[in-house]
């Protein structure tokens, strides 16, 4: 591992471990005044949809590498389809809330493809890697969250119309998809880049001033969540939805992307390494959102950023001998 990726390690560690101190001296306020859910929703509703506007916005479709991107989202969003039907199928025997599937599936899908992504492309694989990675980061966001959305909706709108008729339930859950501090700023960012027309220098930088926000506020909202919620009774869940995250989605990705799509070289070591990064911030602000598995995931969080020190160089040796 290089001194970059120890580095970036280290720095979220101890920007958790910040927020983790503001969390257990009170800094923000008590527990009943619940400061972590104020600021995940300042990040859900604020910075984030802010992030998602920017990036499709300026997002080129023609200039991505569409078999590449393939490669990587079939088997993953496969893997979460298939990890929500399970979760469903147990989640009223163990008593989970509605919500408690979608969070763990996007817990496991979605990577720390930024503060951690980012430096491991670019000391292991160079600029060219780098330029790869880039490409699947900027729709990484966005394919996620979309599919995640969906099914928890679908699952609330179930809830909520429980004996209803599947169209209304159906009707319900395309209303709450869409109408989504993550969707609607795809949706309308997707819009304004199909116009042509680039964003105007200012709300360019607005955009950009308010999205950078969302990876710290995130990183401080672990620590702050542990501080509240403590880690989970039990850390088997945690433990399992670790193992799928560095172990299970990453082998998936490497099988389908090496068999089914035929990828070799750099694109299939920069598609294998994007799978078996860490649970990324993202899936904390979706579970404070939604009420459901906090512990769980931040749990998840802490423990798969830790444990990537010796899952990132396991990986990279597989890959090594699979390319030779």
């Amino acid at each position: 591992m290089t001194a970059a990726i120890a580095n970036k390690l280290l720095t979220i560690v101890l920007i958790v471990g910040l927020g983790y101190v503001v969390g257990r001296l009170r800094w923000l306020g008590s527990a009943e005044a619940e400061p972590a859910r104020v600021l995940s929703n300042a990040a859900f509703y604020v910075f984030a949809p802010a992030l998602f506007f920017r990036t499709t916005a300026r997002l080129d479709p023609a200039a991505l590498p569409w078999p590449m991107i393939a490669a990587f989202f079939v088997p993953v969003v496969a893997l979460m389809l298939v990890h929500y039907l399970a979760q469903r199928w147990h989640r009223a025997e163990r008593g989970l809330p509605a919500a408690a599937p979608a969070v763990r599936v996007i817990t496991v899908a979605f990577g720390n493809s930024l503060q951690i992504g980012i430096p491991l492309a670019a000391g292991v694989f160079g600029e060219t890697g780098l330029g790869l990675h880039l490409a699947l980061v900027s729709v990484h966001a966005l394919i996620l969250l979309l599919v995640a959305t969906t099914l928890v909706e679908l699952d609330l709108a179930r809830e909520r119309a429980a004996g209803a008729h599947l169209g209304g339930v159906l009707l319900l859950t395309l209303r709450n998809t869409v109408i989504h501090p993550v969707v609607l700023p795809v949706l309308a960012g997707a819009a304004w880049q199909a116009c042509g027309v680039p964003l105007p220098s200012a709300v360019d930088e607005v955009l950009q001033v308010l999205g950078s926000a969302v990876v710290p506020l995130c990183l401080t909202l672990i620590g702050m969540s542990l501080a509240y919620l403590g880690l989970p009774r039990s850390l088997r869940g945690a433990a399992v939805l670790t193992a799928m995250k560095l172990v299970l989605q990453p082998a998936l990705v490497l099988v389908v992307a090496g068999g089914l799509f035929g990828l070799r070289g750099l694109p299939l070591q920069v598609v294998v390494m994007l799978a078996a990064l860490p649970s990324g911030t993202n899936a904390m602000m979706f579970s404070q959102r939604y009420r459901a598995q906090e512990a769980e995931t931040t749990a998840v969080n802490v423990i798969s950023t830790l444990a990537f020190a010796a899952t990132a160089p396991a990986w990279l040796a597989v890959l090594d001998g699979f390319n030779r």
